[in-house]
């Protein structure tokens, strides 16, 4: 069973399996979140979330979304997006996604990406509606139709 939280006060436990594991792949936006944390940033202000993906009671990854501001017109990115290698393949990160695109379209009609980590990451995110611009300091954009 798959469970999305919003996480406000504290980083779920296993958060730090998870920084490990995506450290292990040369992946750093698991630590960069870990030290935003640490500094006090909590994803609550508006256009702002922080989601967890809990696959039967695991912590299976995490994902999150702020406001983007180097856009000309309102917009949200989604960032801070890692599933467990062990996990994937289970439907989480789709989850975890499909969680923010709706709630960044309650606000905005533009949200970013930046999925220069890996091909598998560009590939992914076109899978879930994205298209490659490189316009600005993201690599791809979804616009609410």
């Amino acid at each position: 069973m798959l469970q999305l939280v919003r996480i406000f006060d504290e980083l779920p436990e296993g958060f730090g399996d998870l920084v490990a594991e995506a450290s292990g792949e040369g992946v750093r936006n698991m630590a960069l979140l870990a030290e935003s944390w640490r500094a006090g940033v909590r994803f609550e202000g508006d256009g702002e979330a922080l989601l967890a993906a809990f696959l039967a009671g695991e912590l299976a990854g995490i994902g999150a979304m702020t406001p983007e501001p180097a856009a000309l017109e309102p917009s949200r990115r989604l960032r801070r997006f890692y599933v467990r290698p062990a996990l994937r393949r289970r439907g989480v990160a789709t989850a975890l996604a499909s969680a923010l695109i709706h709630e960044g379209f309650d606000s905005v009609r533009l949200l970013t990406v930046n999925a220069r980590a890996s091909d598998a990451a560009a590939s992914f995110w076109e899978a879930q509606g994205f298209e490659s611009d490189a316009g600005g300091p993201w690599t791809h954009v979804m616009r609410q139709p």
